[in-house]
């Protein structure tokens, strides 16, 4: 019988958020790679494309003109997963296998940039600070509807994360019932402060900090790791030091640190396989229900899908939809990897 090694050997590691258990099997990151292969996305696009629904004076699918903006713009979705009219709906039997409900809800897009052709790590900071400016007026505007409870502010980059454009863009989803992976982080975030009177993600962050083995960017305002439990190869996510329960919460200074530690941690991203880096991202805070949310720490997740190379990528299936998720890179090799990537774009 052999000594357990962390960094060697099969083991399972808990999240705490969500309450749920990683399958890590890291002696299997030596097998060699028969599988399928992602073509390469094309990086050599036009600053404008006129075919481009989301470009300045183009005309959008639903037949409005965009503006000639500037800066960050934003619109309803044309082809929004939410409807914001109230329907009327009798109460479901509790007791019936067939349950369902209306869900009332906002969809809007904000463009991040009016090129076409610029992603966030080859945005100055300025430009990405206007994009946490307007993140911030939406999470406002949204959580002030009175049937809104949740905002979900999000991006999916690259053609393999299902994105139909290739402008630089995000989603923002606001709908009147917590997302089901919101409502099991509400649930755990809740019963870890009233347990302890602290803060789990404050906790968390801590006790990273001091041991400093997923550790990839850290400044005065924000931290990003790759998170101890994390299912993606290089998944990361985004800290805020400060108690902070939203993304309003932050000051010009956070703004600032924000937008710089998006910028490299992007940056990073495209650096690894030289490649304008695919992954869907989202912020995490808390409910917009008028209450008070203490138990909430300004969060954002990085899930990238990338594994080996540019065109190799991890695939959910069989055990993972099964059983439970799995993955062979061990956390603190990811964070390595990405920490010891250049800040500078490799474009450049």
């Amino acid at each position: 019988m052999k000594n357990f090694d962390i960094n060697e050997d099969p083991h399972r590691r808990y999240n705490p958020l969500i309450n749920e258990w990683i399958l890590v099997s890291p002696h299997r990151s030596k097998r060699p790679w028969q599988g399928q292969k992602e073509a390469i996305t094309a990086t050599s696009l036009p600053e404008y494309d006129p075919t481009c629904y989301l470009c300045p004076g183009n005309v959008r699918a639903n037949g409005e003109v965009n503006p000639s903006y500037e800066n960050a713009f934003v619109f309803e979705n044309d082809f929004a997963a939410l409807k914001q009219e109230e329907i009327v709906f009798e109460t479901a039997n509790e007791d019936s296998f067939f349950k369902a409900q209306p869900e009332r809800g906002i969809s809007r897009v904000v463009c991040f940039s009016p090129k076409h052709n610029l992603t966030l790590p080859e945005m100055p900071v300025e430009s990405i600070e206007n994009i946490i400016h307007t993140w911030q007026k939406e999470y406002t505007d949204l959580g002030n509807v009175d049937y809104i409870n949740h905002v979900q502010i999000f991006e999916n980059k690259g053609s393999v994360m299902g994105c139909s454009n290739p402008h630089p863009h995000g989603q923002i989803w606001a709908q009147s019932s917590l997302p089901t992976e919101v409502e099991k982080t509400q649930n755990n975030l809740k019963a870890y402060f009233d347990k302890n009177g602290s803060n789990l993600l404050q906790d968390y962050l801590q006790q990273e900090l001091k041991l400093n083995e997923r550790i990839v960017i850290e400044n005065d305002h924000f931290v990003a790791l790759v998170p101890f439990w994390a299912i993606w190869p290089y998944e990361t996510m985004i800290i805020s030091k400060r108690h902070l329960t939203k993304i309003t919460d932050f000051t010009e200074d956070e703004v600032s640190a924000f937008a710089i530690i998006l910028k490299q941690l992007t940056t990073k991203y495209d650096n690894l396989f030289e490649t304008s880096f695919p992954y869907s991202s989202g912020i995490h805070q808390a409910p917009t229900d008028e209450e008070e949310h203490q138990e909430w720490q300004f969060h954002m997740h990085f899930y990238p899908p990338l594994l080996r190379s540019a065109t190799v990528k991890k695939f959910m299936v069989g055990y993972e939809m099964m059983g439970e998720s799995q993955r062979d890179i061990t956390a603190e090799k990811s964070a390595a990897v990405l920490k010891n990537l250049s800040d500078k774009h490799y474009k450049q």
